[in-house]
């Protein structure tokens, strides 16, 4: 199973993609909606990740995503909404997984 980004931020998903995860570049609305349409076909993507600046743009698409999709939604930092912790994103993904770190 993978993970898949979905960020307004071109450094963020950069970084991603060298890391491994793919993702996309949300530019617009429509580009969101195309995007969780997308996602929402795909067997193989067990995790999204959404940077915070998305979600904050767009605020309700992200909310009925988390609660129509049948894969875990995960907001993380970003490059205009960084954490200062370096565990964060373990973290995230572990608290809605339901693992302890």
């Amino acid at each position: 199973m993978k993970l898949f980004l979905l960020s307004n931020d071109s450094d963020t998903l950069t970084g991603l993609r060298l890391a491994g995860i793919d993702g996309c570049l949300i530019t617009d609305e429509a580009s969101l909606d195309k995007a969780m349409e997308n996602l929402s076909a795909r067997q193989d993507v067990a995790v999204i990740l959404v940077t915070r600046s998305l979600s904050a743009l767009y605020p309700a698409q992200i909310d009925e995503m988390k609660r129509d999709a049948k894969t875990l939604v995960s907001e993380i930092p970003d490059m205009a909404n960084p954490s200062v912790d370096t565990d964060a994103i373990t973290r995230y993904i572990a608290a809605a997984v339901g693992t302890a770190v």
